[in-house]
């Protein structure tokens, strides 16, 4: 999957897709990785980075309607993504159906900060 591509398939699935799109295209780093994952499993892993993250103050955008959308796919499997800002000051998690053409899934996203 190539730069472009993957831009196409950045739709409206969340609130951080505008962002991501953005950061794909302005030279953000980005990998889609092999093998898949039940999106149940994803669901418990990523709700508990959502409770971390509000406990700690942090930005994300859009990560509980993306745990909503993991769960609601019960046993389904996914690939997992990842776009990283330019500046690598934000990071933008993807979420695909497994054979990654179907598109886009859900994304999520997190402010990354270093101490």
């Amino acid at each position: 999957m190539d730069r472009v591509e993957l831009a196409v398939m950045l739709g409206d699935q969340t609130t951080a897709c505008e962002a991501a799109r953005a950061a794909l295209l302005d030279g953000g780093h980005f990998v889609v990785w092999d093998g898949s994952v039940r999106s149940q499993q994803l669901a418990g892993i990523y709700a508990a980075r959502f409770r971390r993250a509000r406990k700690r103050g942090a930005e994300t955008l859009a990560l509980p309607s993306t745990v909503d959308i993991l769960t609601r796919l019960e046993a389904t499997q996914v690939r997992i993504g990842c776009v990283s800002s330019p500046d690598r000051t934000w990071a933008f998690m993807l979420f695909f159906a497994d054979d990654a053409s179907a598109g886009v899934l859900s994304h999520s996203s997190w402010h990354e900060t270093r101490l």
